[in-house]
């Protein structure tokens, strides 16, 4: 990596000053606090290059962009009908006027509109010299020439006409550096005459599971193991983020495998994630590998699924180690590593998730002292957004956020819930695609 893709210089020293806080706690750390920690950390860390506007859709703006021209370039009639002089009207009966010419959209009619005249026009087209308004077709008839117009058609100067700089102004910035690149930007930058926009480089991403019981879906699974799903959905959730995800595959849980998979993983990418070898256990060698080859923040948060969560540094990359379950590795992602890979790839501001407020149909059960990210259903009945919680929450039940569209998100210290309480929802709408 040269210098530009190099983390910000302060983000190692950041992760020590953070672990020497009075409320930093490595065995279980607040959703709040993790979120808050993280983002500290975080800087954008790619280089700029410049990219067809074909190819710009979901990329983030490296600088600013400002208008060198005028849009709408030209003032021009905002439907059919007939340009005139407004002071050319009757109040209050018929006015006629002589038709001398018409203006299409592209083809411009080249005189001007003396008293007395107007000009058949239709949307989009050109207003001719003289002109300031335009009547809409429905309100004319015509005869031998003759536009004859309804009383009181118009009622100001300048009704029906779009004037030049309308939507955009010459020397304006239109788009700031950090937004996001959608459809309609695309749009108003091909209205500019733009071709190419400067864009932050995808961020390089670099993950892999760990464990001898998985196996890929072109392998027969031995006795003891299984399919592995989630390199297929972290491959899902990175691409919607429009980063650039470099699959390793599986690393057994062997010290010297990982080793190797996470010193090339940091090598080639700003980011490392893996899924698995984070919680406690004899086969858990990820932490003790990191504490060696890096730093790290912090181990478990205090949310269920997804209590054991790793943060930290392996050289210049920034690591997240995701649980093995699959519903707790895909939650730790949404409410960990989405906002922080958006930071990275310089996108600004960088929002929140979007919540909002749900009745539950049903009772929760939930035990204070963590926040719980529950699976539900959110629907419309009789005018009143309501959820329904997933019968199975376990977190290893990845149906359960297939049949889901949201989180109910539960606070760290309430406990059950009755039917009918109002609750948070995070909808995956927009989320998960």
């Amino acid at each position: 990596m040269n210098s530009s893709q190099l983390p910000h210089p302060h983000t190692l020293d950041t992760l020590a000053a953070l672990s020497q806080e009075t409320d930093y706690d490595p065995d279980s750390m607040s959703v709040d606090h993790a979120r808050a920690f993280i983002r500290r950390c975080m800087e954008p860390m790619c280089s700029v290059e410049r990219v067809h506007l074909r190819d710009a859709l979901g990329r983030v703006l490296a600088e600013n962009i400002v208008s060198a021209i005028a849009v709408l370039g030209f003032d021009n009639a905002a439907m059919d009908g007939y340009a005139l002089r407004f002071a050319d009207m009757v109040r209050g009966q018929e006015t006629r006027l002589q038709r001398i010419g018409v203006s299409f959209a592209g083809h411009p009619f080249s005189g001007e509109v003396g008293a007395g005249q107007c000009l058949r026009i239709f949307t989009g087209a050109m207003m001719p010299r003289g002109a300031d308004t335009v009547v809409m077709q429905e309100r004319t008839r015509e005869e031998k020439g003759v536009a004859i117009l309804a009383p009181d058609a118009v009622t100001h100067e300048g009704q029906n006409r779009r004037f030049a700089g309308e939507d955009i102004a010459p020397g304006v910035t239109v788009f700031t550096r950090g937004q996001r690149l959608r459809a309609p930007e695309l749009g108003m930058l091909a209205s500019l005459g733009i071709a190419e926009v400067p864009v932050y480089r995808k961020l390089r991403v670099a993950f892999f599971s760990t464990g001898d019981e998985l196996v890929s879906f072109d392998a027969t699974p031995a006795a003891g193991q299984i399919y592995d799903s989630n390199r297929y959905a972290l491959y899902g959730m990175l691409q919607q983020l429009g980063v650039e995800p470099m699959d390793m595959g599986i690393v057994p849980d062997q010290p010297e495998a990982l080793e190797a998979a996470l010193t090339a993983a940091a090598a080639h990418a700003e980011v490392v994630i893996t899924s698995g070898g984070v919680s406690v256990g004899e086969a858990d060698f990820i932490k003790a590998m990191l504490e060696r080859l890096g730093k790290v923040l912090f181990w478990k948060i205090a949310m269920k699924p997804g209590r054991p969560l790793a943060y930290g540094m392996i050289g210049n990359a920034h690591f997240f180690g995701l649980p093995g379950n699959p519903v707790s590795a895909m939650a730790v992602f949404y409410q960990f590593v989405r906002e922080a890979l958006l930071v990275l790839q310089g996108q600004a501001p960088v929002m929140p998730l979007p919540t909002f407020r749900a009745a539950l149909t049903t009772p929760v059960k939930k035990a204070p002292g963590r926040t719980e990210f529950q699976r539900g259903v959110c629907e419309m009945k009789d005018g009143q957004s309501v959820v329904t919680p997933i019968p199975t929450q376990g977190s290893n039940i990845l149906s359960s956020m297939s049949r889901a569209n949201c989180f109910i998100v539960l606070p760290m210290d309430s406990g059950n819930q009755p039917a009918g309480t109002v609750v948070e929802v995070q909808p995956f709408d927009g989320l998960m695609g």
